[in-house]
């Protein structure tokens, strides 16, 4: 059993660096919505084509945004802060269990 707790350990670690490296890059993405970068600069298409798809189910479902400011990025970061809490959490407890 000591093999599947340390396959949901790693599994557990590799889930939270993944769920970290997005939420700097939706952060990133915000902050660089503050200026008008070149549309054009493939590290703000990167930015785009990898947040969209998030934002834009999130834009869709809940109209967050009030005055001009646009709050679907705080809600995929506090969905994101919930999955590193509650997934990751319970997938490295399950992994000291077993071993």
């Amino acid at each position: 059993m000591f093999v599947l707790g340390n396959f949901f350990a790693a599994l557990a670690a590799v889930l939270n660096m993944l769920l970290s490296i997005y939420m700097w890059i939706i952060i990133i993405r915000a902050l660089i919505s503050w200026v008008n970068p070149d549309p054009y600069n493939p590290i703000v298409q990167f930015l785009h084509s990898a947040t969209d798809p998030v934002l834009y189910r999130v834009r869709r479902w809940l109209p967050v945004s009030f005055g001009g400011i646009d709050f679907s990025p705080i809600i995929v970061i506090a969905a994101i802060y919930f999955l590193q809490i509650f997934l990751v959490g319970n997938l490295q407890d399950l992994a000291y269990r077993l071993r």
